[in-house]
């Protein structure tokens, strides 16, 4: 199926007589004739449904979906997506790990990574995300277990070369982690160019209309846990009967792993009436994409050319950094645009403030035309030295493009860009 029959029928079929729309299933529990049944599910939680701390019929259907899209074995959706991001490394490092990452991310997860994962003991190893393979190579250490990055960084909107950050981390076995969240499965795929662990935001594009905060992990189901480099997917889990990951679960080892152990201790799993809400936005996430681009892609242009703005970042201009690199790995260059107003930071608040259509909120990929000061909001836990090492200037603004006429967001846009002085 391609990607707008997916968004639409994956995770649920319903059979004669059953509801067309994936039910709600607002239950904390399930009920069974015996209690040996109940025991062999504590033993392998693959057989059923015991508490929805772990499953849930309607949030199963949407990890299906999920993984459908992106192409990956099997999802599991969480609370946030800093959760899913959290939920990612751990399942990967403890206390004397380290994984690497490139410094231009999202703002709270550069803060998980530098020092709420520290305090853990876990080392984040940050580099520049236009690291050659040379200097790849050099982060690692002995006992670095992963490789993070974004396809599509938040807000900077540099773009990864995943192929060459996946042979690099494959090279000294370890996976690649990708979160996906400003492409989406419809403008990229990481799995098809080397990823072997995806995660997402699903509040973001996934949803589109604010309306639930989420995320996802999405297993590729590729990477091989047997290589010795990771002792706990193979090693008998004493915290669960002592089961090992790989044995009974083969290729499925990662996601088993983060529900029946982390998801057990960390309990971030959504409710199904969230899980609901996202269903409804899927269905919908081809065709949104298809429009954010299109007029993301005629903002970028508008404000290329005014004399008001000192720079454009999207990686739709052919002028953009990334443009090469964009072409490469999306399908299209999604709705968030960075720019930096000529006169510094008070004229780039001056310029958000004066917006109308536009809203100003903590928040990014709506159906709604949003706008932000990340060095204010977003990234005000960073300091100066660490705002220029994440691509973050005291003049950016972060425009996430809706679903309104393009003539009305012009016209916004203009408008706020006239009362500069």
């Amino acid at each position: 199926m391609k990607d707008e029959t997916l968004c639409l029928h994956a995770g649920y079929s319903p059979q004669n007589g059953e509801p067309r729309v994936v039910p709600i299933i607002q239950s904390t529990t399930y009920v069974y004739d015996n209690i040996e049944e109940v025991g062999e599910v504590f033993d392998d939680p693959t057989k059923s449904i015991i508490y929805s701390r772990f499953a849930n019929p309607t949030v199963m259907a949407v990890e299906q979906k999920i993984a459908a899209l992106e192409g990956g074995l099997a999802a599991m959706c969480t609370t946030s997506g800093q959760a899913a991001i959290l939920i990612a490394i751990l399942n990967l490092c403890k206390a004397g790990d380290s994984f690497i990452s490139p410094i231009q991310i999202y703002g709270g997860a550069t803060n998980l990574f530098a020092h709420t994962l520290k305090r853990l003991g876990i080392e984040c190893i940050f580099v520049d995300c236009d690291a050659d393979e040379d200097t790849l190579n050099k982060a690692f250490k002995p006992k670095t277990k992963a490789v993070f990055g974004e396809s599509l960084s938040n807000p900077s909107l540099t773009v990864l070369d995943i192929e060459m950050y996946a042979k690099v981390a494959h090279a000294h076995n370890v996976p690649l982690i990708i979160d996906n969240t400003f492409a989406t499965p419809v403008l990229c795929k990481p799995i098809d160019y080397g990823a072997d662990i995806v995660v997402h935001s699903t509040s973001k594009y996934m949803d589109g209309h604010a309306v639930q905060v989420g995320g996802a992990i999405i297993d590729s189901g590729k990477f091989d846990w047997k290589n010795g480099n990771f002792p706990d997917m193979t090693d008998p889990d004493v915290t669960y009967h002592g089961i090992s990951y790989t044995e009974t679960y083969g290729n499925s080892a990662y996601i088993i792993k983060a529900r029946m152990q982390l998801m057990r201790d960390y309990g971030v799993y959504p409710a199904a009436h969230s899980a609901f809400l996202l269903n409804v936005g899927l269905e919908t996430l081809s065709i949104r994409m298809e429009r954010y681009c299109q007029n993301a892609q005629k903002v970028a242009e508008y404000l290329n050319a005014s004399d008001k703005i000192e720079s454009v970042t999207y990686p739709g201009l052919t002028s953009d950094k990334y443009h090469v690199l964009a072409k490469k790995y999306l399908k299209g260059y999604s709705g968030v645009i960075s720019c930096e107003i000529k006169g510094g930071r008070e004229l780039a608040v001056q310029f958000i403030n004066t917006l109308k259509l536009a809203s100003i909120e903590v928040h990014v990929a709506d159906i709604r035309t949003s706008v932000l000061h990340p060095a204010s909001t977003t990234h005000r836990q960073l300091n100066a030295e660490q705002l220029f090492e994440a691509g973050i200037s005291e003049s950016l603004v972060r425009i996430s493009v809706g679903l309104e006429h393009i003539d009305d967001i012009l016209e916004d846009i203009h408008q706020a860009l006239n009362s500069l002085s």
